[in-house]
């Protein structure tokens, strides 16, 4: 156990380090010499060449290529996606339709795609925004498709709605082999006849409540049930399913551990037993960065809990993209040989980088959870890859790839022995890739197939367009031969090696948001033990403590009218002591403040805004016992109060540095008076200082009814 915890630690200390120390480790690691790199690069461009040459693009490599992320019109058409199944009524359906596809310029895209049926959903886009468009003349234009245009406007707008919404329903059936299991399977026997497998994912995201818990957990087992009679008798051989554990339960978090061990995991070992019984793979699919620590929690659990002993089909998925991915390999590993288990483990390049992302930027976070480069994933995933490989007797690794650089480096690294690992594959993705990868070295390949209705496609889609709509991705690059072949097939070690900047400039860090006018507030992810343990850890010391409220004017405190203060959330614990004001007091403060308003005033800009960024800096240096005074006083969970503290501390930047760039002497206009009237009022009333303080002004604030005031 104890190894273990040490495993842990090293997962939880990747969050302090900076993606260049991670990188450095990771081109350490890399055992892959200049001549091999070199080797491998022509290897993948022939292979480009080849399926250039040689193979049609699905369907939706073809749309992906004509309208990428990289073009307004595929823009347009993903944020279509994305929302037209759930948006609730037919009038906000057509303003969504008309602000996507009028402004567009479809004409450009026309007969440019190799897909014929691609070059005609182009044409329906382009017919379809020339009927919304507004500016265009009816009666002035006798062209026979502004005839027609008349004739569909005369119809309605539901006839366009409705075309629209069937364009996007054939968008998503390229994603899902079928609206339920049975259908999927019968689906599956197309590719099965060809030497392929099958993973299964049934759609659907994190449950919300108990209900849509139990209805994911009889999705699961009644998949799981139809799959026992499916064909083949290996693990390997067998199809498979993938699981989310958020999806089993609506408070998959952290801060709920002791409930989500307590009442998920008999759920998970039941299905994990039924997968045993009927011998088929079971992943427990990766999610979002702050559920990774409560997985490992989970895993380690069913690892020594479900029948494992002689089934060898219980997987894990790991993102490649994420800088804590190398010791998660390790950590699974040195489980497996404490455990004296053989487990699967699915590595992938991961699908919520731009969640990720903005999260971090939102949350004032030390560090991304993620590499901002493609090449820096692209290196983690080869590394990954050989640890794996490494370890073949206790790991069974999956390989789950578009990129032909990266299967062909894998072959590479796995030498003859190609029944010890897969390669995996999305479902109507890298078909042409994969078929001649098999052909060539007989590997085995797996395709990960989503299962469900219409209704539950949407993230899913979303994160398939813009994990490969984008212009760097290989699914998108394969079929646009302006990009030449060695480009597709670039090696991630020497694009490093040949890049100034491992991090990407063009991606602002958390705590750079906002500069150059300030620096953005710090936070913490709540959920993730990495990132909020420390704040934890110190606020213990202010578990017991109490505190005292009393005036303060002009520096000079007086405490009288004693009252107690309670805990709103505990009525009988007493937090501390509040002295109120008197008469006498605020009719000193009013005369001192109306005193020193002279002086005050014409201190110089910088100097009062270095105040106020001084004050900044000691709120955030005592986070922890702010934290914990707004959780007793008002009543927050732990969320609320960094959010309190953290829109404090952005206020004081923000006021001096608005005095900064407006003002070069600002002149205030007398005494202001602040009152907030809430329970711990930390960032209104802060607010409400600083933009006096910085517009030269004095005050007098008093932060709720009959409570102390602050005179400066």
């Amino acid at each position: 156990m104890a190894d273990l915890e040490s495993f842990r630690l090293k997962i939880r200390q990747r969050y302090l380090q900076t993606e260049p120390e991670i990188v450095e480790e990771l081109l350490s690691e890399n055992t892959l010499n200049e001549r091999e790199r070199l080797r491998l690069q022509e290897d993948a461009a022939g292979v480009v060449k080849q399926l250039r040459k040689n193979e049609q693009p699905s369907l939706m490599e073809s749309f992906l290529s004509e309208y990428g992320l990289s073009t307004p019109e595929g823009v347009g058409l993903m944020c279509l996606a994305e929302a037209l199944l759930r948006v609730p009524d037919p009038e906000t359906i057509d303003e969504l339709i008309a602000d996507k596809i009028e402004p567009s310029n479809w004409g450009v895209h026309l007969g440019q795609s190799s897909s014929s049926l691609v070059n005609a959903s182009t044409w329906a886009l382009l017919l379809t925004g020339r009927i919304l468009d507004e500016d265009v003349n009816d009666d002035a234009n006798t062209h026979p498709v502004m005839a027609l245009r008349l004739l569909i406007k005369r119809l309605g707008e539901p006839l366009v709605r409705t075309a629209v919404s069937q364009a996007m329903k054939m968008l998503g059936t390229q994603f899902v082999l079928g609206e339920d299991m049975r259908e999927a399977l019968q689906e599956a026997t197309v590719w099965e006849h060809k030497g392929y497998t099958y993973s299964y994912d049934m759609l659907g995201e994190a449950a919300r409540t108990h209900e849509d818990a139990e209805r994911y957990f009889e999705a699961y087992s009644s998949a799981i049930d139809i799959m026992k009679n499916a064909s083949g008798n290996t693990i390997r051989e067998r199809p498979g399913i993938s699981i989310k554990l958020s999806a089993l339960h609506p408070r998959y978090e952290f801060s709920k551990k002791a409930q989500v061990l307590n009442e998920l995991l008999p759920r998970i070992i039941k299905l994990v037993n039924q997968a045993a019984a009927a011998n088929i793979g079971l992943n427990i699919d990766a999610e979002e960065a702050d559920r990774l620590d409560l997985s490992l929690d989970l895993i380690d659990a069913l690892v020594q809990e479900a029948a494992l002993d002689q089934w060898h089909g219980f997987g894990i998925v790991v993102q490649a993209y994420s800088r804590r991915a190398l010791p998660v390999i390790d950590w699974l590993i040195e489980l497996c040989r404490l455990r004296q288990r053989r487990i699967m483990v699915r590595l992938v390049k991961g699908a919520y980088w731009d969640a990720e992302i903005k999260q971090a930027q939102e949350l004032g976070l030390a560090n991304f959870p993620v590499y901002t480069r493609k090449s820096n994933t692209d290196l983690s995933y080869l590394v990954c890859a050989q640890r794996l490989l490494d370890h073949r007797a206790l790991i069974y690794p999956q390989f789950a790839t578009h990129n032909a650089h990266t299967v062909s480096a894998i072959h590479y690294l796995a030498g003859n022995d190609v029944n010890s690992y897969e390669f995996q594959r999305l479902h109507g993705m890298g078909e042409s890739l994969h078929q001649h990868i098999m052909d060539k070295y007989n590997t085995h390949c797996r395709i990960y197939a989503p299962v469900g209705a219409h209704v539950d496609l949407l993230a899913y889609l979303v994160r398939r367009l813009l994990e490969n709509g984008a212009n760097s991705s290989f699914v998108n690059q394969i079929v646009n031969t302006d990009i030449s072949p060695e480009t597709v097939a670039s090696c991630p070690i020497t694009d490093i090696l040949k890049t100034p900047d491992v991090e990407h400039p063009a991606i602002v860090k958390p705590l750079s948001l906002f500069l150059p006018e300030r620096e953005n507030s710090k936070g913490y992810r709540v959920n993730d033990p990495a990132s909020v343990q420390p704040l934890l850890n110190e606020r213990d010391q202010f578990i017991s403590s109490t505190w005292e409220g009393y005036c303060l004017v002009a520096g000079s405190s007086a405490k009288q009218n004693e009252r107690a203060c309670l805990n709103p959330a505990l009525s009988n614990e007493v937090i501390g002591k509040v002295f109120e004001a008197s008469d006498d007091q605020i009719q000193q403060a009013l005369e001192i403040a109306e005193s020193t308003f002279q002086s005050w005033t014409v201190v110089p800009v910088n100097q009062r805004t270095n105040m106020l960024l001084l004050a900044a800096d000691a709120y955030e240096a005592n986070m922890a016992e702010l934290c914990a005074l707004a959780c007793k006083e008002a009543g927050k969970h732990l969320a609320d109060a960094i959010s309190e503290v953290r829109e404090a501390v952005d206020f004081l930047r923000y006021y001096a540095s608005q005095a900064r760039q407006n003002h070069t002497h600002t002149k205030g206009r007398g005494v202001i008076v602040c009152i907030s009237p809430w329970n711990f009022p930390l960032a209104i009333f802060t607010g409400q200082i600083a933009a006096a303080l910085a517009t030269g002004n004095t005050v007098i604030a008093k932060p709720a009814p009959q409570t102390p005031l602050i005179a400066t």
